[in-house]
């Protein structure tokens, strides 16, 4: 299709008026002589509307032949304005009845977009329900001119030989030898491992992900490690570079700024190097003869993309195994149900270690508030810091740092009524209430109104306690406990990469935990029933995420480290809790995988998350009631959600944020995501109110 700027004049343009497409004879345009072949130029506009999620074609000026190839970005008119693009095809027919524009300017010659690139967003859009152009802009990072020039097409330098290839990080692995001489031999084979703790420094997970690229790169061909932040990121840099020698690889992370970042990228898109590591955004880096695609943490939520249309590192990295023929391997301290998946379909391959030799090594856990301890410690078996944790943590002060891992940051984030335990909530906008201070009256979380004589609405009452200790409280408790040792804070906006290993606390968050060198004397792990007490699908495998990776940071059984978990519900048996005390993942996983079977729940269906405001989504809901109907599609909602923007009362039931789920069979997801992605452009096109489709996003929170 042509720029909107253009009108029908087919004769004046010297195109066949045959039907079907037709081919361009002109040799100019307005005076301007075009291209001698292929004069039509295919281009992605970057729109912004789901409307016009297509190809708009465009004339190619003769001055512009050699500079205008795929992949190039351009400036093309449209609608009377100057928008930049992607040219993906040059060609000499064109499926557009009428007059065409030039192309206003190309930018730059670098060739971007490569055919595989643009086949992988193409797909990603096409099973997300989402736009070429929003998968695009995930996938290519901004230009930066000077980056652009300064680095030399070619490498100045021929990288130096790839050390002897060896497997010791594998050995002790079943199969993991037969992995790393698959990847040497050209073999691309799938494998999901699951790390063991207590390892040496060099075999621990980096240097196995290390040597695995060394063995594919070693057969000639490039691989690719997406690991979830950017100190997991350097954690594998510095393995590589101890593997694979200097300037064999590069990093992709978003924290390294717009002209290194894109001189790191271009180093990929040139050849320079043919392994990289990086966050999300790197799963789409244009590796030379991909034989590799990896990841580490499949469960950790910085995987997913927050921004439209949402794709996961998971589904973008098979995507590329499926167009690549390429390996591919996923690892973690746990297995999600979707690899489980993978692997009672027999698509996967499973890698772990003997699981009494990795029990054995592994730091021995501890559930505190057990009967035995009840008898021994009385009430403080129970009490937020067990006596327990207060003695092992007493104990391990005397050897080495102690890891304090708390669930939220802040002094106390979540309070209720002393009399009824009803949550206490902001009166202006129904907002959570927090202590931000050990002095500060209740304060909302969400417009920071605070509230000195809060009244519960239920029972009237004045008093509040706290829900949940945050991190701020629990150090002050600590510090109070253990006079003199020095209290360290690894939250927030103040996340820390290491800790010396001296004498310590460490209080940390999820995910925010420093390393520290041969690990911590003891980890405590406190309020278990936070991380098991969301309305969440997800919510045992989390915790037990959570749980194992700060245990894995924790020294081995034979060098007197141990694990104490606090705050565990005692009212039933926790799955989470016994994989975690067993140090069994592969159980868990199984376990959970089969009880969805049993439910019809994801990964074993298809889920899309639909949001937006409650009139827009039964509207939408009902515009496809038909076809849904007919790929088996259930519905689930509209439900309303909390919102902190206005009162509920105040505003009509039809403009209250809402959500919905919609799932179908594994067999039909294609044929549905075409369907929510019609209906987007066709509420964009109406200028409808939009509905958002996360595919993937099983949270059943809303609708429970």
């Amino acid at each position: 299709m042509a720029s909107e700027d253009a009108a029908p004049d087919l004769l004046h343009m010297g195109l066949d008026l045959d039907t079907g497409p037709v081919t361009v004879t002109k040799k100019t345009h307005e005076g301007v002589p075009l291209a001698p072949e292929n004069p039509v130029a295919r281009v992605v506009v970057s729109l912004g509307l789901p409307q016009l999620d297509q190809t708009f074609d465009y004339l190619v000026p003769a001055t512009m032949d050699h500079s205008a190839q795929p992949g190039v970005r351009v400036c093309v008119p449209f609608s009377g304005r100057e928008l930049n693009g992607f040219l993906i095809e040059r060609t000499d027919t064109s499926d557009h009845h009428g007059s065409f524009s030039l192309i206003r300017r190309v930018v730059g010659s670098e060739q971007v977009l490569t055919p595989e690139i643009l086949t992988l967003a193409q797909k990603i859009a096409h099973a997300h329900a989402g736009t070429l152009e929003d998968v695009l802009r995930l996938a290519i990072p901004p230009r930066h001119a000077t980056a652009e020039r300064d680095l030399p097409l070619t490498r100045p330098n021929d990288p130096a030989p790839l050390p002897p290839p060896t497997s010791q990080p594998w050995q002790r692995y079943p199969a993991g030898e037969h992995l790393l001489r698959h990847l040497r031999e050209g073999d691309n084979p799938a494998a999901a491992w699951v790390a063991s703790p207590g390892l040496p420094h060099d075999e621990d997970w980096p240097y196995a992900f290390a040597h695995l690229a060394a063995a594919t790169l070693n057969s000639g061909r490039g691989a690719l490690i997406v690991a979830p932040d950017h100190r997991d990121v350097a954690t594998l840099d510095t393995a590589l570079t101890a593997v694979l020698g200097p300037d064999q690889h590069v990093c992709l992370t978003a924290s390294q700024g717009p002209s290194a970042r894109y001189t790191a990228w271009l180093k990929v898109l040139r050849g320079h190097v043919r392994c990289v590591v990086g966050t999300r955004a790197a799963a789409f880096a244009p590796v030379t003869n991909l034989g590799l695609v990896a990841w580490w943490s499949d469960g950790d939520h910085c995987l997913a993309e927050p921004h439209a249309p949402y794709p996961h590192v998971r589904d973008i990295l098979r995507t590329r195994r499926e167009l690549n023929n390429c390996a591919l391997f996923v690892g973690g301290w746990t297995r999600t149900t979707h690899t489980q998946a993978w692997i009672d379909d027999g698509w996967i391959h499973p890698i772990s270690e003997d699981p009494t030799q990795r029990r054995h090594r592994a730091a021995p856990i501890t559930i505190a508030g057990e009967h035995a301890q009840e008898e021994r410690y009385g009430p403080g078996a129970h009490a937020r810091i067990p006596s327990l944790a207060w003695r092992a943590a007493k104990a391990a002060l005397a050897h080495g740092p102690v890891l304090v891992h708390v669930p939220r940051r802040g002094y106390v984030p979540s309070i209720r009524c002393t009399s009824c335990a009803l949550p206490a909530r902001c009166p202006d906008c129904h907002g959570p209430l927090s202590f931000p201070t050990a002095d500060a009256p209740p304060t909302c979380r969400w417009c920071a109104t605070t509230v000195p004589r809060y009244q519960c609405p239920d029972c009237h009452g004045f008093r509040l306690r706290a829900t949940v200790i945050g991190s701020e409280r629990t150090a002050e408790e600590l510090g109070l406990a253990f006079p003199g040792v020095p209290v360290r804070f690894s939250v927030g906006a103040d996340i820390k990469d290491s800790v010396p290993p001296t004498p310590a606390l460490v209080v940390a968050t999820p995910g925010a935990e420093p390393a520290v060198d041969g690990g911590y004397a003891a980890t405590i792990i406190l309020d278990a029933w936070s991380a098991l007490g969301h309305a969440c699908l997800d919510v045992g495998e989390e915790a037990l995420s959570r749980w194992m990776s700060a245990a894995a940071l924790t020294r081995p059984r034979s060098r007197g480290g141990r694990v104490i978990l606090a705050g565990v519900p005692d009212s039933t048996a926790l799955t989470p809790v016994e994989a975690f005390v067993r140090w069994a993942p592969e159980w868990f996983s199984s376990r959970e995988l089969a009880d969805r079977c049993g439910l019809d729940l994801p990964p074993l269906m298809w889920p899309a998350k639909l949001t937006g405001n409650y009139g827009a989504l039964t509207d939408a809901l009902n515009t496809m009631q038909t076809d849904l109907r007919d790929t088996n599609a259930r519905v689930f909602g509209p439900a309303l959600l909390a919102t902190g923007e206005s009162k509920d009362e105040d505003t009509p039931v039809s403009e209250r944020p809402a959500a919905a789920l919609v799932t179908c069979d594994l067999e039909h997801r294609e044929c549905v995501a075409a369907l929510l992605a019609a209906m987007r452009a066709t509420r964009a096109a109406r200028q409808e109110p939009q509905v958002r489709v996360r595919v993937g996003d099983a949270d059943l929170e809303a609708l429970a």
